[in-house]
């Protein structure tokens, strides 16, 4: 597996996440507990956007 270097801005990743580009917080952190099958959002608030960011990366590709 190769290491690519990724750019997304936090709207695109909204929108590939929640199909909102402007989504707030909670709608971000409810999307990727819902796309990695968590039973409860990440916790500390900081983790979901550290879960995000390569989860829509993944999702764009």
């Amino acid at each position: 597996m190769s290491s690519e270097d990724f750019e997304i801005l936090s709207n695109q990743m909204q929108q590939v996440l929640t199909g909102y580009g402007i989504a707030d917080k909670s709608e971000v952190q409810q999307a990727v507990a819902r796309e990695l099958g968590l039973d409860r959002i990440p916790r500390p608030n900081d983790a979901a956007d550290g879960l995000a960011l390569p989860l829509a990366a993944c999702c764009q590709r």
